[in-house]
C-alpha cells in the first residue's frame, strides 16, 4: 500500500481534494483530529498542553478549547513551535499505527494523511510522496474570509505558514484548487489512477 501525504496551504483547497480521494475509493486520515484526539483529556497530550498554555484554554467541560489555544499559538511563532513539539510525535505514532492497520486490510492501493504541517513537521520521510493542493494566494485569503475571519488575521494565518512555492517545489503531485471543481476533480481521478498503477 501506497502512503502518501496531502498538504497545502490553509483554505488552499486540500479538504475537497480529501473528499474526492475518499470518493474514488482511497483511506484518508485527518491530520488534524488525531491531534484533536490526543489533546482530549486523559490523552498523553492534555496535561502537557494544559502545563504549557493555561488553564484559560479549558472549556467548562474541561476539554481543551480549540479557539483559545489558536488565538495564542497562532499570534506568536514560539508558542505554535512549542505546541508543535507536543503534539507531532503523538500523531506521528499514531499515523504509523493507522497505516499499518490500513494495510493489513489489503483494500486499498494507497492511503493518504492529510495534513497542513506534512514538510513542516517531517511526516514527508515516512511517505512515498506528497500531494500538494494549492491556489492563488487571494483565493485563500478570500476564502478565509467567508469563513469569517478578517484580512489581517487571514494574511497572518498564511504568513504562519511554509510558503506554497515551496510546497509545490517539494511535491509528487499538484492538485491546482483554482479552478473549477470540476477542473479540479479531473486532476484528482487523474492522480487516481497513476496511484492504482502503483
Amino acid at each position: 500500500m501506497l502512503r502518501y501525504g496531502l498538504t497545502g496551504g490553509i483554505a488552499s483547497g486540500k479538504s475537497t481534494v480529501a473528499a474526492m480521494v475518499r470518493e474514488l475509493g482511497f483511506a484518508v486520515l485527518e491530520a488534524d483530529r488525531i491531534a484533536h484526539q490526543v489533546m482530549e483529556p486523559g490523552q498523553p497530550a492534555y496535561g502537557e498542553v494544559i502545563a504549557a498554555f493555561g488553564e484559560e484554554i479549558l472549556d467548562g467541560d474541561k476539554c481543551v478549547h480549540r479557539s483559545r489555544l489558536a488565538a495564542i499559538v497562532f499570534a506568536d511563532r514560539d508558542k505554535l513551535n512549542q505546541l508543535n513539539a507536543i503534539i507531532h510525535p503523538r500523531v506521528e505514532k499514531e499515523i504509523v499505527r493507522k497505516f499499518a492497520e490500513l494495510e493489513k486490510t489489503g483494500e486499498h492501493p494507497a492511503a493518504f494523511v492529510e495534513a497542513a504541517l506534512i514538510y513542516e513537521a517531517g511526516l514527508h520521510k515516512m511517505l512515498d510522496g506528497v500531494v500538494v493542493a494549492w491556489c492563488l494566494p487571494q483565493q485563500q485569503v478570500s476564502r478565509l474570509m467567508q469563513r469569517g475571519m478578517s484580512e489581517v488575521e487571514a494574511r497572518k494565518r498564511m504568513a504562519m505558514q511554509m510558503p506554497v512555492a515551496e510546497k509545490r517545489a517539494l511535491a509528487t503531485a499538484k492538485i491546482d484548487c483554482s479552478g473549477t471543481m470540476e477542473e479540479t476533480r479531473r486532476q484528482v481521478q487523474a492522480l487516481a489512477v497513476n496511484l492504482r498503477r502503483g
